[in-house]
C-alpha cells in the first residue's frame, strides 16, 4: 500500500514544553483514520506539521513522500481546521471558486458544493449562513482541492443529526474513491461507525493504535450485570463489584471468567447481561483520565509508569497543568503560523479576490 502520511520521530517543542514527542506514525493511502486525544495531546501541532505550518524540531514529516509545504502547493493534501475564518461579503459559490484557483487539479465548484450538501445555498452570503452551513462550507473548501489526503479537525461540529449523517455519507464516498481521510472528533460514535483505524494520542505520543474494536479492548472493561437477592453470597469475581437495587454490576477485563464463576456457584442469580467495553471508557483509560488510570493500573498498549500507585497518581496530577499549558501554547503557536501563512496567501491572491467581488 502506498504511504499517504509518514511521521518518523517527529518532535515539536515550544520553549520548555514538548507538544509532540518523537511521534512515529504511518498512514496508507485510502485509509480512514480517527485521531483521538484530550486537549494538549498534540493533535493540533501534528496537523500543523502535516500542513507545513510548523516544522518539526526533530525527526521527519512527509506527505506522499514530499515535504508538507510542497504537498500543499501541489494540492496533495488539504485541511479543514477548527479555527479557520471565512471571507465575509461573498457567496458560498464565489468563495469555493476562489479556493479552486489555488489548486492544480481541483474539483468543479458544483461538485464540491454537492459533496458538502450546499447546492441549494450556493448563492447565500457567507456572513448570513448558520453555524452548520458554515461548517459545511469549510468542508467544501477542502473538497474542491481534489486532494488525495484530507485532514478534518472536528468536521461535524455545529451539524445536527441529519447533517452529520449526510457528511459521513459524503466521506465514505471520498474514501471509496481512494482518498485518505484523517479526522479528529469528540463524537466517539462517529469513530465507531466511520474509522477503520484509531490512533490515540496522549502527551505528544501514540498510546494506542488499532481498529475501534481493539481500542475498546485495550483500555476498557466489560460490564457484567445480573439480578441477585439482597444478602445473597456471591463467589469471588474478578473485577469491581457493585450491588444496588437488586442488581450486581461487575466491571472486569475478563467477563468470560466472571460468567464461568457465576455458573459454577450456588448463588441465586438471574437475568445475566454482558456488555463489551465502550470506546468512551477505553479512551479515558488510555489517556489517563479513566478509572484504570486513576487506580494505578496501566492499560494494554500504554507504557508502564514507574513507582508505586501513589507515585503514579502524583505524577498524573503534576502532568495536568503541563498538558493545559501545552494546549494553550500549541494553540497560540499554531494560530500564529496559520495567520502568517494566510497573510502570505492573501497577498498572492488579492487580484483574484478583487475580481470575485
Amino acid at each position: 500500500m502506498e504511504t499517504a502520511i509518514a511521521l518518523d520521530g517527529a518532535t515539536k517543542r515550544f520553549g520548555e514544553l514538548t507538544a509532540v514527542d518523537g511521534l512515529s506514525l504511518t498512514i496508507g493511502r485510502g485509509a480512514t483514520v480517527a485521531l483521538l486525544g484530550a486537549n494538549g495531546a498534540g493533535k493540533s501541532t501534528t496537523v500543523a506539521m502535516l500542513m507545513g505550518l510548523l516544522p518539526p524540531d526533530e525527526g521527519e514529516v512527509t506527505v506522499a513522500g514530499r515535504a508538507p509545504r510542497q504537498a500543499v502547493v501541489e494540492g496533495t493534501i488539504a485541511a479543514m481546521l477548527q479555527d479557520s475564518g471565512l471571507m465575509p461579503g461573498v457567496t458560498a459559490a464565489e468563495l469555493v471558486r476562489l479556493a479552486r484557483r489555488m489548486y492544480p487539479a481541483p474539483l468543479r465548484v458544483e461538485e464540491a458544493l454537492e459533496l458538502a450538501g450546499l447546492r441549494d445555498q450556493a448563492r447565500r452570503r457567507v456572513d448570513r449562513m448558520s453555524g452548520g452551513q458554515v461548517q459545511r462550507l469549510k468542508f467544501a473548501l477542502v473538497a474542491v482541492a481534489g486532494a488525495d489526503t484530507m485532514l478534518l479537525d472536528e468536521p461535524t461540529r455545529a451539524l445536527d443529526v441529519q447533517g452529520r449523517r449526510e457528511f459521513w455519507s459524503a466521506m465514505r464516498n471520498c474514501a471509496a474513491a481512494g482518498r485518505t481521510i484523517v479526522f479528529a472528533t469528540h463524537y466517539l460514535d462517529e469513530v465507531e461507525e466511520n474509522a477503520e483505524r484509531v490512533v490515540v494520542m496522549a502527551r505528544g505520543r501514540v498510546v494506542a493504535d488499532g481498529t475501534p474494536a481493539r481500542i475498546r479492548e485495550a483500555g476498557g472493561r466489560a460490564v457484567v450485570r445480573f439480578r441477585v437477592p439482597a444478602g445473597e453470597t456471591l463467589p469471588t469475581l474478578p473485577g469491581e463489584v457493585v450491588r444496588e437495587h437488586g442488581w450486581a454490576t461487575v466491571r472486569s477485563a475478563t467477563p468470560d471468567e466472571v460468567v464461568r464463576r457465576l455458573a459454577a456457584s450456588d448463588a441465586d442469580w438471574c437475568d445475566l447481561r454482558v456488555s463489551p467495553p465502550s470506546l468512551d471508557d477505553s479512551f479515558l483509560a488510555l489517556t489517563g483520565a479513566g478509572p484504570a488510570a486513576q487506580d494505578g493500573s496501566a492499560p494494554h498498549g500504554t507504557p508502564p509508569a514507574q513507582g508505586t500507585p501513589a507515585d503514579r497518581r502524583i505524577a498524573a496530577a503534576s502532568s495536568a497543568p503541563q498538558a493545559d499549558s501545552i494546549a494553550r501554547t500549541e494553540s497560540a503557536q499554531t494560530q500564529a503560523a496559520k495567520t502568517q501563512a494566510a497573510r502570505a496567501e492573501s497577498a498572492r491572491t488579492a487580484p483574484e479576490e478583487a475580481r470575485v467581488r
